[in-house]
């Protein structure tokens, strides 16, 4: 006899336990979230063993914590095989009946901080609150200045009012030659940062930051690495767009080279920053300040078309969607780089990188080759420094050479 759950999912034998008015629910939810029939079968099955066992070892329904899942999986393997999902679909059925509020929040007792965890923990906030700093420069920031304040003051106390310059030069001189360059730079910039809080909040009155050290470097010493326009075609042309996943990244491209947004801003689009009436996107870039640019037909076209008739259906206000269960918004902007990197293998192109800033840069250089001044490249990529934009400069070699004096006496 078969005991249907959810549609196509049934069991041979009836439900049992604490669980057992909850199971069909879940399997719904799982259906929702894009898992196949073989993925919900087995969530079904592990959550109707799980309750089984729950009503055995006699733990009612408001006790279940989420200890009792891993109990559970090593009484299970006892006897069946354990797989590599059955703790992952098991936290799943924990979560969705808190939820729920079938269960109760389980109670965390709060960690007791370090002191230098809370002197990063203040930092880190005033980064945050103060500064507004994008997300990405913050978790680059914290752990430079976690290292240095824990060389400094090791486990005792924190008493930033006791820095001065030489701790500051100490420690750049041991950590900047293990690290690569980009990455001795970003140390700098956060010790500069934090070095400015400390003064900031009158720890100290002495400009410290100005004690950190330059890492040598050429000014602008590298051209930016664009995509070429010939592969950005071809790289567009081949996405199967009937396809619900070529939909999607054919628009992620299109954002990508049409309007030169950064990886993060794509990842994390929803639905409310497109203004269809005023053909508008409205775009949160580093810092946190929205601008409001103009959607392009082509663009506009492409994103209604997997919002029509490829976007899963969901309760997030994500614009774009992972493609496998479980159906959510991308976690982070490598996401996004994961999609090019993707793409461009499978079109054979052999682009001068595999990451998304590329068709930023191209789009910059394009803009600079058909006359458009820095200041207007740097307000359609929406930099806050023109210094930022000044690297642009070398790209257009051509007009560059046109302004070089003549050799005195002729070429030989």
């Amino acid at each position: 006899m078969k005991y249907i759950i959810d549609d196509d999912v049934a069991l041979s034998r009836p439900l049992e336990g604490p669980l057992s008015g909850q199971i069909a629910a879940f399997a719904k939810w799982a259906r929702d979230q894009g898992y196949a029939v073989e993925s919900r079968y087995r969530r079904v099955l592990l959550a109707a063993g799980f309750s089984r066992w729950l009503g055995k070892q006699a733990v009612r329904l408001r006790r279940v914590s989420s200890e009792d899942p891993a109990r559970y999986l090593r009484s299970r393997a006892r006897r069946v095989q354990r797989c590599n999902g059955d703790a992952t679909a098991l936290r799943q059925l924990i979560d969705f009946l808190r939820r729920h509020g079938v269960i109760p929040a389980e109670k965390i007792a709060p960690r007791r901080l370090s002191p230098v965890d809370q002197a990063v923990q203040a930092f880190e906030g005033y980064l945050r609150d103060e500064r507004a700093l994008a997300d990405a420069t913050v978790v680059n920031y914290v752990p430079f200045i976690r290292g240095f304040i824990a060389d400094r003051f090791g486990r005792g106390p924190v008493s930033l009012s006791h820095l001065c310059s030489g701790d500051v030069v100490r420690f750049v001189q041991r950590q900047a030659p293990r690290l690569h360059l980009k990455r001795a730079k970003l140390l700098t910039s956060a010790l500069r940062a934090f070095l400015r809080y400390v003064r900031y909040r009158g720890e100290v009155t002495l400009d410290l930051a100005a004690a950190v050290p330059v890492v040598a470097n050429w000014s602008m010493p590298s051209i930016p690495r664009a995509i070429a326009s010939d592969h950005v075609r071809q790289l567009l042309a081949s996405i199967d767009r009937r396809t619900a996943m070529g939909r999607r990244d054919f628009a992620i491209v299109l954002l990508l080279a049409r309007l030169g947004l950064r990886s993060g801003e794509v990842a994390f689009l929803e639905l409310d920053d497109l203004d269809w009436n005023a053909a508008q996107v409205s775009v949160r870039g580093k810092g946190g300040p929205r601008t409001a640019l103009p959607l392009p037909v082509e663009v506009g076209a492409a994103i209604a078309a997997y919002l029509r008739h490829g976007r899963p259906r969901s309760t997030s206000r994500r614009v774009f969607l992972r493609s496998k269960a479980p159906l959510r918004g991308f976690l982070s902007q490598c996401a996004i780089g994961s999609i090019v990197r993707h793409r461009l293998q499978r079109a054979g192109i052999q682009a001068p990188t595999t990451g998304a800033h590329q068709f930023r840069h191209a789009l910059a250089t394009q803009m600079l080759r058909r006359g458009a001044s820095l200041t207007e490249i740097g307000e359609v990529l929406r930099h806050r420094s023109l210094q930022t934009t000044t690297i642009y400069a070398k790209v257009d070699l051509k007009a560059l050479r046109t302004l070089a004096l003549p050799w005195p006496g002729g070429g030989r």
